[in-house]
């Protein structure tokens, strides 16, 4: 049975750096079809999370602005340091599941970072990850 952070995480999980674009943000997470990208610095360590809803606001509102054709220049232009969220909660590795679901639960949270003491990105718990461990347990 899985009890901590780290058995049901996605260790080394992909990331931008706070100097990428946002160009490079969202085709990354249009090819990896992902939601949640950690914003790490040169070093490695958490600085901020870009969200699908926060690219999706972003996009729409270039659209809204510049119209379709900008968008490429636009994103391009616009560093990830600029969109990211900086206002987001995040578990370590040995914090109990029991604990973060709790929080994922009643924080509609999409997704926490696992950071290690020292503020590096070790790692990504999603809600899906809570969903495929619902599903094992339940077949």
């Amino acid at each position: 049975m899985l009890h901590t952070v780290e058995q049901l995480m996605t260790a080394d999980p992909l990331a931008v750096k706070e100097s990428h674009t946002l160009h490079d943000a969202h085709n990354l997470m249009r090819e990896k079809n992902i939601r949640h990208i950690p914003v790490i610095d040169e070093d490695g360590q958490l600085v901020g999370m870009l969200t699908q809803k926060i690219m999706i606001a972003k996009v729409m509102n270039i659209l809204a602005t510049y119209g379709t054709l900008a968008l490429e220049r636009k994103e391009k232009q616009e560093k990830v340091a600029d969109v990211m969220t900086q206002d987001f909660a995040s578990v370590t590795p040995d914090q109990s599941l029991h604990e973060v679901v709790k929080f994922f639960v009643e924080n509609r949270h999409g997704c926490m970072p696992v950071v290690d003491d020292n503020n590096k990105l070790l790692g990504i718990l999603t809600s899906s990850d809570f969903v495929r461990l619902a599903a094992a347990l339940l077949s």
